[in-house]
């Protein structure tokens, strides 16, 4: 990484209202959380039988994406899928942040649809991308360490 004159000073600094990103900042948040949830081994041992396409959307924003698990390897897609065996929705962005806030497998899950049994791997995911974004919404820069939101 290149270093430039005050660099030093510049700090990151949490995103405070995720409500107020715009929708690529906020997209690309969401797709660092799934690249960080895909390396959960917990999360990889889970899924490593199933095989299976997630659409997640949140309605207001207009913004949907693929989740793909194919045995042990997690997949994100910034398109929606046509044909999803499970999908994930929220009615407001709003609604999204507040549940990836206290999101775990004990909460309430969000809206889902498809095939029921499914969601016992949709979990695990949906647990394991919580705990990512909420540490994406609070440190927002990638591996090169370049601000993401």
């Amino acid at each position: 990484m290149l270093k430039y004159p005050g660099d030093e000073d510049r700090t990151i600094e949490a995103v405070a209202d995720p409500t107020a990103l715009s929708k690529r900042a906020a997209r690309r948040l969401i797709q660092r959380a799934f690249v960080l949830a895909g390396r959960d081994r917990n999360v990889r041992q889970h899924i490593r039988e199933v095989r299976c396409l997630m659409l997640w959307t949140i309605e207001d924003w207009d913004l949907a994406w693929t989740v793909s698990l194919d045995r042990g390897r997690m997949e994100f897609d910034r398109r929606p899928t046509k044909r999803p065996d499970l999908t994930l929705s929220w009615p407001t962005a709003e609604e999204f942040f507040e549940q990836v806030a206290v999101g775990t497998r004990k909460n309430d899950p969000p809206d889902h649809s498809g095939d029921a049994t499914l969601w016992k791997f949709g979990q695990v995911v949906y647990s394991s991308f919580c705990a990512a974004m909420r540490e994406v919404l609070c440190d927002p820069v990638d591996e090169n360490g370049v601000r993401l939101a």
